[in-house]
């Protein structure tokens, strides 16, 4: 079975529920079964775990189709691939089925990185892992942001290490829905993505060194050479996917809709053609630099740093003017949401300001450039 078999059936489970998922605030259940019985929760994932063992430009264009159909969906997958990339690549002994569970026995994962008191500063956790024991620590903290926090299966947890000296002295852990101390503090009510269930969760959990992923203090290195190479490709693809919705409706409504006195269509006015061709253009392009960079992670490229930190944010900054062209050249009727465009206009806003947010990765683009270190 090729991608698009696979990924036909769950484009039209998550377009035929984004409209009432999105006004109800509710998790896009039924694309999300499709998701688990396509194979694609486990397409990134090792063929030997049941797998599809495809690679990054494969994930931009399925995270990327996704987003058109449902915006809040992508997101949920996005961050399902994520968890599932550095769990496979470091895998916890205490949870020996874990990637295969993943992989093709349909268990959701998700990242609990965000801290309420390092808010975007993802990658420096102020919660601690304290020993309680020879072979067991205790984390309490406040995470915000936690995608599908009541939905997932598999939850990757980042704490400092005990005994820290730096904010980047970081542990990795597994943890499962059914462990003890999980708790989803308040329910998502967003602007945008208002399906994917991305809530605060207060954790005070008990659990073994075994369920940590890597040698101890060696979450930080996991989080920058492999979550972020895969959230941000992932979070560049739902930009995409909502930019191309956005301006395929725009496109759709100027040239179906029609001025009767005058005999015309909107799209003969000069200035609507201009402003979709700008769009279109730009769409085009940020298209082109995504999947670019998904090919040189594919291939290893050693120098790729810069691409991965540029991308998300081009991306999420792209989705804004595009989707607010797409808007505008409707009109009335993407405000008042007879088109799908106004959904997308707000799921596009929710890139820009999730960790880590636009403006944090122009700043670090920036550092590298200037030859100055990151942290």
């Amino acid at each position: 079975m090729d991608l698009d078999e696979r990924l036909s059936p769950v484009l039209a489970a998550a377009a035929a529920d984004a409209d009432a998922a999105d006004a109800e605030g509710r998790f896009p259940a039924p694309a999300v079964e499709a998701l688990r019985a396509s194979g694609l929760l486990g397409l990134v994932l090792p063929e030997a775990n049941g797998g599809l063992g495809a690679g990054p430009v494969e994930f931009v264009d399925v995270t990327a189709r996704l987003a058109a159909a449902c915006g809040s969906t992508a997101m949920v997958y996005l961050m399902h691939v994520s968890a599932g990339a550095v769990v496979a690549t470091a895998p916890p002994p205490g949870l020996p089925r874990v990637v295969d569970d993943l992989a093709s026995d349909g268990a959701l994962g998700t990242l609990a990185f965000s801290e309420r008191g390092s808010r975007s500063h993802f990658w420096a956790p102020v919660s601690r892992a304290i020993p309680t024991g020879a072979d067991t620590v205790q984390v309490k903290a406040s995470k915000g942001w936690v995608t599908s926090a009541a939905h997932a299966d598999v939850f990757v947890l980042s704490c400092l290490a005990p005994d820290d000296q730096h904010a980047t002295d970081t542990n990795l852990y597994a943890l499962c829905s059914e462990d003890n101390g999980l708790t989803v503090s308040a329910p998502w009510v967003g602007l945008g993505l208002r399906a994917n269930d991305s809530s605060p969760m207060e954790l005070d959990v008990v659990i073994s060194e075994d369920r940590r992923l890597g040698a101890r203090g060696e979450g930080f290195r996991l989080m920058m050479e492999i979550v972020l190479p895969w959230f941000s490709l992932g979070n560049a693809a739902v930009s995409i996917g909502l930019s191309r919705a956005a301006i395929d409706a725009a496109i759709a409504h100027v040239t179906a809709t029609r001025f009767e006195h005058l005999d015309s269509a909107l799209a003969d006015l000069p200035t609507i053609r201009a402003r979709l061709a700008r769009a279109a253009i730009e769409l085009e392009s940020i298209d082109a630099y995504v999947h670019d960079t998904a090919a040189r992670v594919a291939a290893g490229d050693p120098d790729v740093t810069l691409a991965v930190l540029g991308v998300k944010a081009a991306a999420n900054d792209a989705a804004l003017r595009v989707t607010d062209e797409a808007m505008r050249v409707c009109g009335g009727a993407a405000f008042s949401k007879h088109l799908a465009i106004e959904r997308a206009f707000r799921d596009a806003r929710a890139g820009h300001v999730m960790a880590p947010t636009a403006d944090a990765l122009y700043d670090f683009y920036g550092r590298a450039l200037c030859g100055l270190d990151l942290f």
